[in-house]
């Protein structure tokens, strides 16, 4: 039994590492190609790009890692059965628990490894790939004025270069309109060549222009919009300095970020929550008693009783009877109903803006909450695609990259979709937390449970031969009914 199950740990463990390193790398590549207008053009080195890859491709392991655990366990059964290693096994008296066995070790030992890694690494690498992305998003374009067209790269500023010369630092034709005034094309600059040179601390870049014309129109003048009148000078050397220290990636303090429920592990997580629900509570508290003062302050004189005998808010607000308005003149009247329904809209939109920053600090608790929870879903996630690959695998015993990749696909999709959406329901707090996260787990578990006892019992489930016979013996049966008829 040992050689066996080092057999099929060797054959399950290969097909693992190459699913998962697949999977991250496709997710990896939809990354960048959703950020590639963030990040092409901006002169970034490869220590910061391997950086954020890095750090990107481990927040991608939750959801690479139950994928990988399901293909490479269809993979593996699937193989076993269409080489009829399963059948000899069976044959020997081997049961599929048995050659399950191993495996299924494993699928634990990796679904603990899940949960540390979700709890300790994760939020490490959330927050640092967060907040070198928010860098490299904040960096402008790199330095590169193109030929012909028309350059805005440097604040307050306009360059355009008819030609570049083959060094790329020799400008010809060139012309730049100063912007920093705020007043049109009223400074432009012309030369028929120029040279670029970055400054000893490369946050300048230092123009030196040759044989050009400084124009500069007068606007001090009171009739300049009519007399136009203008300042040219005639220079055969001029230095013009850029400040380009925003094209240097600035780093943003950790700090400031670290507090977001992501990047929190589960003892962080149980602290925050606490606090948000107590400052949520004090908030709510403290806004009613407000609300409860300011209503009697208003009701304090003249209460009406209702005909229960009790005080309803649509008793006291009778109290401002019309007929009181009586004893003021029309202005006074109009003047007074103006202000009692400016009172009323501002008490209003004072009840709906608490209410949405109620709603909001709600959200917020529940977030932590869903991210909380994830962190143990992702373990159970890994054993239940376990349960449905490997008993799948012996089913339909088909190995390869062909079917076993379709139908892998096809359930992380569903339960994908199926996490994604219940977990927004839950945030919007249509749903308890709870039941959002663990939703997907809850639908595929008796899946699991029902392909286990199917391969267990050596049940032709997906097999082609049983469905044609039985469709047979339904059509047969339709006809003989039929003739009976």
């Amino acid at each position: 039994m040992k050689k066996l199950y080092l057999y099929i740990l060797k054959s399950f463990i290969g097909t693992f590492v190459f699913t998962f390193f697949v999977a991250v790398f496709i997710l990896l590549m939809q990354f960048l190609w959703c950020y590639l207008d963030d990040l092409v053009g901006k002169g970034l080195g490869f220590d910061v790009l391997g950086k954020l890859m890095f750090y990107t491709s481990i927040t991608f392991v939750p959801m690479a890692l139950p994928l990988a655990i399901l293909l490479s366990s269809l993979m593996c059964f699937g193989n076993l059965g269409e080489f009829y290693e399963l059948v000899a096994m069976k044959a020997s008296g081997i049961s599929v628990w048995k050659v399950m066995r191993p495996l299924l070790i494993f699928s634990i030992v990796m679904s603990l490894i899940a949960f540390v890694f979700s709890n300790n690494v994760l939020p490490v690498a959330t927050l640092k790939s967060k907040v070198l992305l928010r860098d490299v998003r904040k960096q402008k374009m790199s330095f590169d004025i193109p030929e012909g067209r028309f350059y805005k790269g440097i604040d307050g500023y306009t360059i355009r270069a008819g030609k570049k010369g083959a060094d790329g630092n020799t400008l010809y034709d060139l012309m730049i309109y100063d912007h920093t005034d705020y007043k049109g094309n009223a400074k432009v600059t012309t030369a028929d060549s120029a040279v670029m040179a970055l400054s000893p601390n490369q946050t300048e870049i230092i123009f030196t222009l040759y044989s050009g014309f400084n124009y500069s129109e007068v606007v001090d003048d009171k009739e300049y919009k009519s007399r136009r009148p203008f300042e040219k000078m005639e220079f055969k050397k001029q230095l013009v300095t850029f400040d380009i220290s925003d094209f240097n990636m600035t780093e943003t303090d950790e700090s400031t970020m670290k507090g977001h429920q992501s990047m929190l592990n589960i003892s962080q997580l149980v602290v925050a929550i606490d606090s948000l629900e107590a400052v949520s509570s004090e908030r709510l508290d403290t806004y009613k008693n407000s609300f409860k003062h300011r209503m009697q302050h208003l009701t304090s004189k003249d209460n009406v009783k209702s005909d229960k005998g009790k005080k309803s808010e649509l008793d006291t607000i009778t109290v401002f009877k019309w007929p009181l308005l009586e004893n003021f003149s029309k202005k006074e009247q109009e003047s007074i109903v103006n202000m009692a329904s400016s009172a009323v809209k501002n008490q209003i939109d004072n009840i709906d803006i608490n209410i949405k920053d109620f709603e909001r600090q709600q959200t917020n608790i529940r977030k932590h909450q869903q991210v909380m929870h994830e962190k143990f879903s992702l373990s159970i996630a890994c054993l239940l695609f376990f349960f449905i690959g490997a008993p799948l695998g012996a089913i339909i015993r088909k190995g390869g990259l062909g079917l076993p990749i379709v139908i892998s696909v096809i359930f992380f999709v569903i339960y994908y979709v199926i996490t994604i959406t219940s977990q927004r329901i839950a945030i919007a707090g249509d749903i308890p937390v709870f039941l959002g996260v663990w939703l997907s787990s809850i639908i595929i578990l008796p899946i699991g449970v029902f392909l286990t006892t199917k391969a267990t019992t050596d049940s032709a489930l997906l097999d082609g031969e049983s469905w044609k016979k039985t469709f047979g013996k339904i059509l047969r049966k339709r006809k003989y009914i039929n003739k009976k008829l």
